[in-house]
């Protein structure tokens, strides 16, 4: 999978963009992000200013005690604000649900990014395809129709 994503990576097929809507819907009538959450139990999201100004508020905290509480500073790259630790402090294990989901960051909302411009994302993909159910089924459909 990881080989044909590169070669979609370097030579972006004409009209892929207008099959991936399409495939995306197809993946989440397979896929149940509760049943898995692998997402939340094995990564961490990004969070924006407007995510931490969102989110410390609902708890009653100011940015600066969220960050403190919840969160550290990426080391190298970009040093995004990212969970201190995984699973991430708002899954409920019993469920998989999010506690904070109607307020989440927004790197979590667009999870797993799958309709988004494909030479944008592509990177995401690879990393994702391992872990990600919904990602693996989206690779999976792109392979078949691209090996007909």
């Amino acid at each position: 999978m990881r080989i044909f994503l590169t070669k979609l990576e370097k030579q972006k097929p004409s009209g892929i963009d207008k099959k991936i809507g399409k495939w995306e819907k197809e993946v989440w009538k397979e896929v149940d992000c509760l049943s898995c959450a692998n997402c939340c139990k094995t990564m961490t999201p990004t969070y924006t200013v407007r995510d931490l100004k969102r989110i410390s508020k609902h708890f009653g905290m100011t940015v600066t005690e969220f960050k403190k509480k919840w969160l550290h500073r990426e080391r190298g790259g970009d040093r995004d604000w990212m969970n201190k630790s995984t699973p991430c402090q708002f899954l409920n294990k019993k469920d998989n649900k999010c506690s904070i989901y109607a307020i989440r960051p927004a790197d979590c909302a667009g999870f797993p990014h799958l309709a988004k411009d494909f030479q944008d994302f592509v990177h995401i993909h690879h990393q994702n395809v391992d872990s990600c159910p919904a990602t693996f089924a989206l690779v999976e459909k792109m392979m078949a129709d691209f090996q007909k």
